[in-house]
């Protein structure tokens, strides 16, 4: 088994640092110290990219050496421990599930096994870990799912998914900030914008942050985005 952390060549042009092989919160928090520290500790010119075990750092070999970077990383990951993390928030997410706003509600409760009541219960009851943005722009990567939604993404994605949709693909879900193609099942909506370009800060939910899922009708659903 080899060791972690383990930093290695991704490209030309970037190093990919992974702390373990699986979803998990401890490497959640490690990549998320490293993510704060190179923040901090590089200049313009960089770009960090999460994932769920993993930070992928993009360089331009111009301006910066594979061993001067790996010397920098190291540094900071011998720093990390010591470091103060931003402060997370608990953000509330409103959503009409089923219907127009839910298309797939009903193909993903049959494919668990249960009614779409006991699908709407199980998603809405757990406090969502923000793993990282990814995909379009706010898009975040939600950990703790119930493992009996776990339903596969559509074999043909969608052209065009509304903004808001709330959607599974496998064991994980996420909410659409945006207008886009996509293949996970869509079974609600949120009024909520999570990006706006003109909003500092852009988005409305950061790494490091919990969602909660909370079900509404469709009527509270239309007097939420008028207000917004």
């Amino acid at each position: 088994m080899r060791d972690y952390p383990r930093i290695e060549a991704a490209s030309d042009h970037s190093l990919l640092v992974t702390f373990g092989d699986k979803m998990d919160r401890s490497h959640h928090e490690r990549v998320r110290r490293l993510f704060v520290s190179l923040e901090t500790a590089l200049a313009r010119g960089f770009a960090l990219h999460p994932a769920y075990a993993s930070l992928l750092v993009e360089f331009n070999p111009l301006n910066v050496s594979f061993e001067d970077l790996e010397k920098e990383i190291r540094r900071c990951l011998k720093e990390e421990r010591g470091l103060a993390l931003p402060v997370s928030h608990l953000v509330e997410v409103p959503v009409c599930y089923g219907g127009s706003f839910g298309p797939d509600l009903d193909a993903v409760a049959g494919h668990c096994g249960l009614n779409a009541g006991q699908v709407i219960e199980r998603h809405s009851a757990v406090e969502y870990l923000v793993y990282f943005l990814g995909f379009s722009p706010g898009f975040p990567y939600l950990g703790g799912m119930d493992p009996s939604l776990e339903t596969p993404r559509l074999e043909s994605p969608r052209k065009l998914v509304p903004a808001g949709s709330v959607a599974i693909g496998g064991t994980q879900t996420g909410i659409y900030p945006l207008p886009s193609p996509g293949g996970w099942r869509i079974i609600g909506r949120t009024s909520l914008r999570l990006f706006e370009p003109h909003r500092r800060p852009l988005t409305l939910i950061e790494m490091g942050d919990h969602v909660r899922f909370r079900p509404i009708s469709a009527s509270e659903f239309k007097e939420l985005e008028s207000r917004s």
